[in-house]
């Protein structure tokens, strides 16, 4: 069956929209006129009749195809899997770009209007449409008579601009998924032109052998790695491999390669590169090892809400406060107090920075829901972002991630309820707790919310939820699961509520955990409290102040106090940790502006045990603040953390961390050379803390 390219966009539109469409709402996706749209409707009644589906049409409320899924899914794959020479202007362009981008040739005219089934002047016209699609990845478009037209530019923008095509158009889980469906098959899958195209850019064999590296790599990982990242790091890797094996070399900024090979992301990235090197028989230079690195750096998720203020993440929770401080005046709302957000910012915006200063950036694709919820929001986060970070372009993507999080803490509200939810989420961490918020909040029944990951699940008892939700397609998964969209629509969490009222028929009482289960459990709550206990103990035994009554270097006060440490018993090599001070404040600077108080901190393989103490100067010295300027500093603290311990210790060292810039009397507190005042504070605060995780 013949449909036409515009009716196939529509089409597409209706069954992908869990919710009525209105026609104003198509037309401005296709950029055509109502009528237009009202005038395609008539001949797609027709087409979806024949696949025992219906067009309803609701006045005031919009349009939506009703029928069975199978026959859904029987008209979807016939839309993907027909060969159709009718394109509309933006997938012919989308084939005309990747084209281009797959070849280092120049490509004639005359090939691809031939392709295409147009006219060499609907390929002219489509040509001047790219060219400011092209500027946008720091690419450029030539064409010349007789030459033919060609995309020059860096490899690693032509990779950008590959990779961003291949979240437009594909999920890349799904893109990963019909990589290894190519394998199976032994021959290629009957998908549109753009997939095909897609798929053409990575070597599925080649896959299999990446996965495993990658699996083995993230093991050594100090944190854990979001599912998205996971599969962006297998499609990075891939398409590297085949973009190297076309001659695409890559190069890395050496200068700031220099300052990444000292993280533990850095040393696994170079070990996956050299086990590549093997296992594909083949040349990789050493610049992809930093951009593996950047990948592992962008990548971060941890499973606690409290995230390690440390390394260069000092400097970020400064500005995180600002931005949080900005937010809270523009909507007469005060969030400075709330510990979650700004843990939450730091643990997001820190790799946000890496990616954005390497030209990586990401696609949002919940952006146009987001813009249509929090319209006001995110406007008041994109001024705010342009007034902290004045020296940072922040795209219109990842400040929709930043809206995720402020709106997550907005919406949260205690609600009493008495079902537990599963979510599996892999568009980013603010995504599954924004998820997580809306479902406790439109749902009054769920009164416990888990997040995991689609590779969790195996290992995972889905028996002990009431209710799974994910936003992304399960295959394979035997167990029952609504799919939503990450903004949970009112449609979706109906559909959620019904699923619910069937469980509760059922539903008598809350099912107890194997015995088995609960002693397993009771041990590691043990091994908790007497991590967190020993790292509180070993920061407050720690604690020492000293007063500086001469006037001193910088270097000599780091070093006498390193050597300090040692003699204490705390660390066991003073040079080693005082050269990563000195490295760490070249890097970011580490002077707190607007305070008189600079943080020095580092994590090594030379602490003992995490350690705080603070040098209290007559004399103020000049040390580089984190906004880059130098500042005068009376109160240097020193804290400091074993490279490798348990997850507890580096919690209490961001509690820490935070405690330090949390408010005006806190700072006033640790500048006010009282070693006893500050340990009693210290003191009450760890106690707090333990109590709000339900440990004392």
């Amino acid at each position: 069956m013949y449909i036409a390219g515009r009716m196939r966009k529509i089409i597409e539109l209706l069954l992908q929209s869990q919710e009525d469409v209105t026609v104003k709402e198509i037309a401005d996706a296709l950029y055509v006129s109502e009528r237009t749209v009202h005038r395609d409707l008539k001949d797609i009644e027709q087409i979806i009749l024949s696949y025992n589906l219906q067009l309803v049409k609701r006045s005031g409320v919009g349009i939506r195809i009703i029928g069975s899924l199978h026959n859904q899914q029987q008209l979807e794959m016939t839309l993907t899997t027909e060969a159709t020479s009718d394109y509309t202007p933006d997938e012919r362009q989308t084939i005309i770009l990747l084209t281009l981008l797959e070849t280092n040739e120049p490509v004639k005219l005359f090939t691809l209007s031939h392709e295409l089934k147009v006219t060499a002047a609907t390929i002219s016209n489509d040509l001047d449409q790219l060219e400011e699609e092209v500027k946008a990845y720091h690419l450029q478009l030539i064409r010349k008579r007789g030459y033919g037209m060609k995309i020059e530019g860096y490899e690693g923008d032509k990779r950008s601009a590959i990779s961003n095509l291949i979240t437009k158009y594909i999920n890349p889980f799904v893109y990963v998924s019909l990589l290894k469906d190519n394998i199976k098959n032994n021959a290629p899958l009957q998908l549109n032109t753009i997939s095909n195209r897609l798929l053409d850019f990575v070597n599925p064999k080649k896959l299999t052998t990446i996965e495993k590296s990658v699996e083995r790599a993230i093991v050594e990982l100090p944190h854990e790695l979001a599912d998205s990242a996971y599969v962006g790091l297998i499609v990075h890797l891939a398409l590297a491999i085949e973009r190297l094996q076309k001659g695409g070399n890559i190069t890395f900024d050496h200068v700031y390669k220099k300052q990444l090979e000292g993280t533990k992301e850095y040393e696994i990235a170079r070990n996956m590169i050299q086990e590549l090197r093997g296992s594909l028989s083949m040349d990789i230079p050493d610049d992809e090892i930093g951009y593996i690195t950047m990948h592992l750096l962008g990548a971060k998720l941890r499973i606690d809400n409290n995230y390690l203020i440390e390394d260069s993440s000092i400097n970020i929770a400064y500005k995180a406060k600002a931005l949080i401080n900005y937010v809270s005046m523009h909507l007469n709302m005060d969030l400075t107090d709330d510990k979650q957000l700004l843990n939450d910012l730091v643990a997001h915006l820190k790799p946000t920075i890496y990616r954005l200063k390497q030209g990586m950036n990401i696609k949002n694709p919940l952006l146009e829901d987001i813009l249509r919820d929090y319209n006001n929001l995110f406007y008041v986060i994109q001024e705010g972002v342009h007034d902290v970070f004045p020296e940072m372009a922040f795209p219109d993507d990842e400040i929709g991630y930043l809206v995720l999080h402020f709106a997550s803490i907005l919406l949260y509200g205690e609600i009493d309820v008495d079902l537990k939810a599963l979510v599996i989420c892999s568009s980013g961490i603010g995504t599954s707790k924004m998820l997580a918020t809306k479902l406790m909040q439109r749902i009054p029944e769920i009164k416990q919310v888990e997040n995991k990951s689609m590779f969790e699940l195996e290992n995972s008892n889905i028996n002990e939820y009431d209710v799974i939700v994910s936003t992304i397609s399960l295959k394979d998964f035997e167990g029952k699961y609504i799919q939503v969209s990450p903004m949970l629509t009112i449609t979706e969490a109906h559909r959620i509520k019904k699923a619910i009222r069937q469980k509760k028929l059922t539903y008598t009482r809350p099912r107890s955990k194997p015995v088995k289960a609960q002693h397993t459990e009771f041990i590691l709550q043990l091994e908790a409290i007497q991590n967190y206990s020993k790292a509180i103990l070993d920061v407050l035994n720690s604690l020492q102040l000293t007063k500086i009554k001469e006037k001193r270097s910088l270097e000599f006060i780091l070093r006498s106090a390193c050597n300090d440490l040692v003699n204490r018993k705390l660390i066991t090599n003073s040079n080693s940790v005082f050269e990563k001070l000195l490295k760490r404040e070249h890097i970011n600077g580490l002077g707190i502006p607007d305070t008189p108080l600079a943080l020095f901190h580092a994590r090594s393989k030379e602490v003992i045990k995490p350690c705080f103490t603070i040098q209290s100067l007559s004399s103020p010295i000049t040390v580089r603040g984190m906004d880059g300027e130098d500042m005068e500093t009376d109160t240097l603290m020193l804290m400091v953390a074993p490279e490798f311990t348990h997850q507890e210790v580096l919690e209490i060292v961001s509690f820490l961390s935070g405690l330090i810039i949390r408010d005006q009397e806190s700072i006033q507190l640790f500048q006010s050379g009282n070693e006893t005042q500050i340990k009693h504070f210290l003191s009450e605060q760890f106690h707090k803390h333990l109590q709000e995780k339900n440990i004392l």
